[in-house]
């Protein structure tokens, strides 16, 4: 299966509580931070949550 890459590029200071929670869902705590998880549907919908905050690069 395909894997992403999603790095914190925002705060979430002054966020809605789901956009925290989803950061939080994600593994993100630091700006900078980058976490890999699988491609499937649910991780993109909670990438495209906060896709103001983070920036996504597809790995094999």
């Amino acid at each position: 299966m395909a894997k992403i890459k999603v790095k914190q590029v925002k705060s979430g200071i002054g966020r809605p509580q789901n956009q925290k929670r989803t950061l939080e869902a994600l593994g993100l705590r630091k700006i900078g931070q980058v976490v890999e998880h699988d491609n499937t549907p649910n991780i993109l919908g909670m990438v495209r949550t906060v896709n103001h905050l983070v920036s996504v690069e597809e790995t094999k």
